[in-house]
């Protein structure tokens, strides 16, 4: 299996996962906008745990009365909507087990102008919506204000601390909010963006300040807010930002830290098996795509720890094969694992180990004759070899084509004067055993 249609596997099992917690009495959702063309297509969507990420679920036009309605008889899941018209975005709203209601808003401020009937949750969220934005015209000026580079430290001082009152008021009504209804879809998303309330650091024995008291306790505490058992969470765009943030900024860069890391977040969605079912295969497909060298080896962590053991419980017996084989494939050439032997021919057929070669620091370079790449990087990684060979580097140039006379032509036309050997007849295997 390709390395690219693994990819594209990835990416299809763990997308198909969250459309089963709806029930079945049906939805019917009435909006009128000010200042909508007629006859527009209309879409609902939801998100799907990153801001970037909506799924369609229903499509209609605006009505020559400038009214969208979408109705269904299956209700729908449960998560933050948008609705979108001619390909923009028009503004959220939840849709809880209240699906039968009505919006009216207009274009030129959907907030300010927003009227909800029949919806408790979106009656809450434009309330809230409503604070953050006053709150943020409070907090606006005192940013500019700040910005001025002759103010002075006491000026600065004044200036921060009004906007910690103001953030402060802010999380206030935020916690209020989650408070009055703690159960609901609103109240849990809330809750979601409340970031732990760090103390003040203590003392070491030295009478320093522990200055890793606050990154130390904020990583603790990081998860607390966030109900891994309510799967409605995934419909809403804050689930994958928040793991992303905890992998990239709150970890240690390195593999076995970024594994775990990964290892809390997928341990505490097993909380939910839907939540479990996204999390693990965000996580698989992220880490075996990974554009950052060496992350390859959180996938493979990933596989023995959870496909291995089969707690990946919607992945089929054909499909947890192909996973498995694949980490198998990737696990000896992580960063730090020796390099598989090879044992190949040079130009004149005489056998060539690489384990054999005595040098301070070998180069493993595969490459095609005939490849456009390689002719790009050819005469680079020459340059660069002719300039360091002096320090113990060699090369141990495979070609990947069994073609030995354009081989041979390409090596001396071209003076490649470091190791060059190929396997004439795919007899060693080299190309399964390095990916």
């Amino acid at each position: 299996m390709s390395f690219l249609k693994h990819r594209i596997f990835l990416l299809l099992f763990f997308s198909v996962t969250v459309f089963s917690f709806a029930g079945s009495d049906g939805y019917t959702l009435k909006f009128k906008v000010k200042n909508l063309p007629k006859d527009s297509t209309c879409y609902l969507a939801h998100y799907y745990a990153d801001v970037n990420k909506q799924m369609v679920v229903d499509t209609t036009k605006v009505g020559t009365d400038g009214v969208i309605v979408f109705d269904g008889k299956k209700k729908l899941s449960e998560g933050l909507y948008l609705l979108i018209v001619k390909r923009h975005q028009l503004f959220n709203f939840f849709i809880d087990q209240q699906q039968d209601f009505s919006i009216e808003t207009d274009t030129l401020d959907f907030t300010k102008y927003m009227k909800i009937k029949g919806s408790d949750v979106n009656k809450h969220y434009y309330e809230y919506m409503d604070h953050l934005a006053q709150k943020h015209k409070e907090i606006e000026p005192l940013l500019e204000l700040r910005k001025n580079p002759k103010l002075s430290s006491d000026s600065v001082k004044l200036l921060t601390d009004r906007m910690n009152k103001i953030n402060k008021e802010v999380r206030a009504y935020m916690e209020s909010a989650v408070k009055t209804q703690p159960k609901s879809l609103f109240a849990k998303f809330v809750n979601t963006l409340i970031e732990p309330d760090v103390p003040q650091a203590p003392k070491l024995a030295n009478g320093r300040v522990d200055s890793t008291f606050s990154y130390r306790y904020m990583r603790a505490h990081y998860w607390d807010n966030f109900d891994f058992s309510d799967e409605r969470l995934i419909n809403t765009p804050v689930l994958l930002g928040k793991m992303q943030h905890f992998l990239e900024k709150l970890t240690y860069p390195i593999p076995d830290s970024i594994s775990a890391a990964v290892d809390i977040i997928v341990d505490k969605a097993k909380a939910n098996k839907n939540m479990f079912q996204y999390v693990l295969g965000w996580a698989a497909y992220h880490y075996e795509s990974a554009q950052v060298l060496g992350m390859d080896a959180v996938f493979v962590h990933l596989v023995e720890r959870y496909f291995m053991t089969k707690q990946a419980f919607w992945v089929d017996s054909t499909q947890l094969a192909k996973i498995n084989e694949r980490a198998i494939a990737l696990k000896p050439l992580l960063i730090g694992k020796y390099a598989p032997n090879l044992a190949l021919k040079d130009s004149a057929m005489n056998d060539v180990v690489l384990y054999d070669v005595k040098s301070k620091f070998t180069m493993l370079y595969f490459w095609d004759y005939g490849c456009s790449h390689c002719k790009k990087v050819t005469p680079k990684l020459l340059e660069w070899y002719h300039k360091t060979k002096a320090k113990g580097v060699t090369v141990f140039a495979v070609g990947t084509e069994t073609n030995s006379v354009e081989w041979k032509k390409y090596i001396k036309e071209n003076k490649l004067d470091w190791i060059n050997v190929f396997d004439p007849y795919y007899q060693t295997g080299f190309k399964k055993t390095y990916d």
